[in-house]
């Protein structure tokens, strides 16, 4: 089985974190976002991923580097695969060709899942949905009266459906996915400009192919500061209910109210961290208070008191009490 991880996109609504990351690489309670969703999805897998292909931008080795040491970190091959023009989901799938073969999950990589449900292997495909409030603005399925998708409508303003998709799906042949996406491709069809994933299920269904959702239990987005702050707090409560303290870090004079995750070689003096707090390697707080916050790797946090923040690597911020969102070698005082 393969997972294919489309991630080429800039991000932009994750600025300035994204300006030195990609945003799957962005780390909530310790770990990149992308490791988290992998993780996740081996562990509903029925048999194992032998291959994760990721669909990336032009991020550099380093970071090319960090998604294979992901994927073989859960005993798969990791590969790299490139998309230059953001042309679709359809066109950014596709890009990742060799890798369609076989059993294939697709995972958009800014949104995290729980689910108690494995994947259904008697249909031609699942869909993962979550029930929610308003609709209005996701993609949604229909089902008939045997749970089977009988439609897909993109941004219903009228009710439709409360079964919003969340980005992951998985398909029992790859090689059928392929040349669906490929149909789309040589006679250009497009759906708002861009070739979608949502056309070539369309084409599926119509052809016979049953496809049914896969309903899961929460739906963690990271698609914005906030909610990546919010997801943070989810996962260290799902995660780390009790905290995690590397034995490496340093806490002086200090009190931390878990759940909490203190990476290695972090110091923490006169300071009171938590609840929900990531604190990354090599960080420092003196006489800080920090509550519902990500501070990544090697920054300083002085004399502050910060809340419902985002702090990136190689920042030094001192002296007050603020709702943050600043990206990599940031310095205020």
């Amino acid at each position: 089985m393969k997972i294919i991880v489309p991630m080429a996109g800039m991000g932009k609504r994750m600025r300035p974190h994204t300006l030195t990351i990609p945003k799957p690489l962005i780390p909530v309670a310790g770990k990149p976002i992308v490791q988290h969703l992998m993780e996740d999805i081996v562990k509903v897998c029925p048999e194992k991923v032998d291959e994760i292909a990721y669909v990336v931008g032009r991020f550099g080795k380093e970071t090319e580097q960090r998604l294979v040491a992901i994927a073989e970190s859960l005993g798969a091959k990791g590969g790299i695969h490139y998309q230059d023009e953001p042309l679709g989901t359809a066109h950014a799938i596709l890009c990742a060709e060799p890798a369609l073969i076989g059993k294939v999950v697709i995972a958009f990589a800014d949104t995290l899942f729980r689910t108690d449900a494995n994947i259904d292997e008697k249909s031609d495909g699942t869909i993962w949905v979550k029930q929610i409030d308003d609709p209005r603005q996701f993609g949604v399925v229909k089902v008939d009266k045997n749970n089977v998708i009988t439609d897909f409508v993109e941004k219903p303003q009228e009710f439709v459906s409360d079964l919003a998709i969340i980005g992951i799906y998985y398909f029992k042949d790859g090689e059928n996915l392929r040349s669906e996406l490929q149909y789309l491709i040589d006679n250009n069809i497009k759906d708002k400009g861009e070739y979608q994933l949502t056309n070539a299920m369309e084409n599926m269904k119509n052809k016979g192919k049953k496809l049914v959702p896969g309903k899961v239990t929460e739906w963690l987005d990271c698609g914005n500061k906030d909610a990546t702050v919010y997801t943070n707090k989810r996962v260290l409560e799902i995660k780390y209910p009790a905290g995690q303290v590397h034995p490496s870090a340093k806490i002086i004079n200090s009190v931390i109210v878990h759940p909490c995750l203190i990476d290695k070689d972090a110091v923490i003096e006169n300071s009171v961290i938590g609840p929900h707090v990531s604190l990354g390697n090599g960080t420092k707080t003196m006489n800080a208070i920090i509550r519902n916050s990500i501070i990544q790797n090697n920054s300083v946090i002085d004399s502050a008191v910060i809340d419902n923040s985002m702090v990136g690597s190689h920042v030094s911020y001192k002296g007050k009490w603020q709702d943050l969102s600043m990206g990599d070698y940031s310095t205020e005082n």
